[in-house]
């Protein structure tokens, strides 16, 4: 992929780089920088700046004399090579994540396996993060409830999970407030709204005793909801509660059930 002559990249593109790979709490090292300028054959022009402007004025000095982006791709190859993460990939993937936003203006993307790959060209900002981001594009997939994606978007660009799951279930409880005008929360207001002989909001017709089941198991479900993700995200400190990707994508697709069903409730 790097033989082949690339477009050089802008300004823009290439300070984001360059922050991204010299960053001063996990990027490389003043070090780190010197070696792989040299293993890819490139001058360090300016040894006693800054990391990240050092870097820059290297890449695009190089640039600037072959008219082409190939040393960039050549240093984020040697730079970034999948060996040298072994035991942090939770790490990796979220620094691939971010070079690879930058990346998709050119339709690029760097993978694990330490190879670019051609990909459709990003034509936006927001179309490069949800790309670049698996869970994004998992979540794309599933068609969530809008109104779902609505409370946590902004959480989601940020792979902020511990709050996107705290907005998840606060949407939930927006859409049963904007049905009911009731003005309690969590399992009291699914309650509220659900539960009884005569529920406000029914999930069926309410006739048989099959439909009635049906209703009283999705209140223990939404209540389950309440309990298990929203009670410890609201009440625990972000670095006492963690959760996984994976974790993740299994609660906004159970939220968006519950979503669903709601905005189909009588």
């Amino acid at each position: 992929m790097v033989d082949i002559k690339r477009k050089p990249f802008n300004e823009g593109e290439l300070e984001s780089l360059c922050k991204i790979i010299a960053d001063t709490n996990y990027g490389l090292t003043g070090s780190q920088i010197e070696y792989y300028l040299r293993a890819t054959g490139i001058v360090d022009i300016d040894p006693t700046n800054t990391k990240w402007k050092r870097l820059y004025n290297a890449l695009v000095h190089r640039q600037n004399e072959t008219q082409a982006g190939n040393c960039v791709l050549a240093f984020i190859a040697k730079s970034l090579a999948p060996s040298r993460f072994v035991g942090n990939s939770d790490f990796y993937r979220t620094l691939l994540e971010r070079i690879n936003t930058v990346l998709l203006f050119h339709g690029l993307e760097f993978q694990e396996d330490g190879k670019f790959h051609n990909v459709k060209i990003a034509s936006t900002l927001s179309e490069a993060e949800i790309r670049a981001s698996k869970l994004k594009e998992i979540i794309a997939n599933r068609k969530l409830h809008s109104h779902l994606l609505k409370f946590c978007r902004a959480e989601l660009l940020q792979n902020n999970y511990f709050h996107a799951v705290l907005e998840a279930t606060k949407s939930i409880a927006s859409m049963i407030r904007e049905k009911t005008s009731f003005t309690s929360d969590g399992a009291a207001l699914i309650d509220e709204a659900f539960s009884g002989d005569n529920p406000v909001l029914k999930i069926n017709s309410f006739q048989t005793e099959s439909e009635k089941s049906e209703q009283k198991g999705f209140v223990n479900l939404a209540k389950g909801l309440f309990g298990t993700f929203r009670n410890p995200t609201a009440h625990s400190a972000k670095i006492e509660w963690s959760m996984s990707e994976e974790d993740a994508i299994d609660l906004f697709t159970l939220a968006s059930y519950v979503l669903r069903r709601i905005e189909k409730s009588s």
